[in-house]
């Protein structure tokens, strides 16, 4: 099988332990792009983080944004997205403040949240000046809200008691507007009904003309899982969460591991 597209998570794939792309992983990289392969990340971040590691590995290729609420080109231009509905935003602040848990949403470029929390804060300001994402820091929801033209992608959640975190996901599910997954075990996301990245993986691969048993698709956590549903070979990291492990084709060697480029060696290269 030719496989003309591989869909990577960034955050505990492609990233290793500390948030880089290791060396060999950026030759596996340059060579599947030297045979034409497409390498697509597709990421739960904001675009412009996104775009930033694309432009650093030089990959020239579409990019799938907020949990694939978003489809851009290279140079960030979007053509497709799918944000959540306005009217919903004001109901989703107040059940996490009514759970008192934090949250923080994104737009394409801008990062929003009404408590600063300089952990967080810091993971989204690196980068240089042209690639560090802007945040606003908020008291009112109504300051947002009244923004003309405002496209909201992605809502975050994050507590360390995860009973808090399942009884905000159960009111979030029971607006049946929204779709609920989780990046980590201490954070819940929220987007628009039925985004996914295994949707915006479906939207870019039919408009490439690429079947989906082409497709390579790599993560780690429950928001890869539609991915690696759709994709023809789809790959769980050994540092993965174990339930996505077991719903995967192929388990590939952890983050720290080179992972990702072993599966790109081995299924796209086709080396020993």
């Amino acid at each position: 099988m030719k496989y003309k597209l591989v869909a990577i998570d960034m955050d505990g794939t492609l990233l290793n332990s500390k948030n880089q792309v290791s060396h060999r992983t950026k030759e596996a990289i340059v060579n599947a792009r030297a045979r034409g392969t497409y390498i697509v990340l597709s990421t739960g971040r904001v675009l412009k983080s996104a775009l930033s590691y694309s432009k650093d590995l030089d990959l020239k290729n579409p990019i799938i944004a907020c949990n694939g609420a978003i489809i851009a080109d290279e140079n960030g231009n979007i053509f497709y997205k799918n944000p959540i509905d306005n009217s919903l935003v004001k109901e989703i602040v107040h059940l996490a403040r009514s759970k008192d848990i934090y949250y923080h949403f994104y737009d394409e470029n801008r990062f929003y949240s009404h408590n600063r929390v300089d952990e967080i804060l810091k993971f989204y300001s690196e980068g240089d000046d042209n690639n560090r994402i802007d945040i606003k820091i908020f008291k009112d929801i109504e300051e947002i809200t009244g923004m003309e033209d405002l496209n909201i992608y992605k809502f975050l959640f994050i507590d360390e008691d995860k009973n808090k975190l399942q009884k905000l996901r159960d009111e979030l599910d029971r607006l049946k507007s929204l779709e609920t997954s989780s990046s980590w075990s201490n954070n819940i996301e929220a987007m628009r009904l039925n985004v996914s990245k295994g949707e915006g993986l479906k939207e870019l691969c039919n408009k490439l003309k690429i079947d989906s048993n082409e497709v390579i698709a790599i993560g780690d956590n429950e928001n890869d899982l539609s991915m690696i549903k759709f994709a023809g070979l789809g790959v769980a990291m050994g540092n993965g969460n174990e339930y996505i492990k077991k719903q995967a084709d192929y388990i590939a060697d952890s983050n720290d591991e080179d992972g990702v480029a072993k599966i790109i060696e081995k299924f796209v290269l086709e080396l020993e």
